[in-house]
């Protein structure tokens, strides 16, 4: 686990505010509901969808924020505001690299949910 991957001060404090449990339950989620987000981002973007590739951005963005996932949020972040036209000639690349890091961020956060 980096330090780039999850703040751990900041799953620590959603741990101690909302229960180990719960914080288990919102992990749990995230991880089913993440792939569906990429797989949007990416959709929206082969669709030229700009309002739909901004909301999933954002929401992913969001939920990353939430578990101290910064490099994953500050990628939504640049797509959020971005949009399409961010992605000129390295769409592929960018998408890809959101997805690399949402991989380690799901292998960290299952690791630290469990703990």
């Amino acid at each position: 686990m980096t330090q780039s991957t999850i703040d751990t001060a900041t799953f620590e404090e959603l741990k101690a505010t909302a229960g180990a449990d719960f914080v288990r339950e919102l992990v749990d989620t995230f991880l089913t509901d993440a792939p569906e987000m990429l797989k949007g981002v990416r959709q929206a973007y082969k669709d030229g969808d700009a309002e739909r590739f901004r909301r999933v951005a954002h929401t992913l963005k969001s939920n990353s924020n939430t578990f101290g996932a910064s490099t994953l949020a500050i990628l939504a972040r640049e797509l959020e505001l971005g949009g399409l036209d961010s992605l000129h000639g390295d769409a592929d690349a960018r998408l890809d690299a959101l997805d690399a890091e949402y991989a380690r961020v799901a292998r960290t956060l299952a690791e630290l949910a469990r703990a």
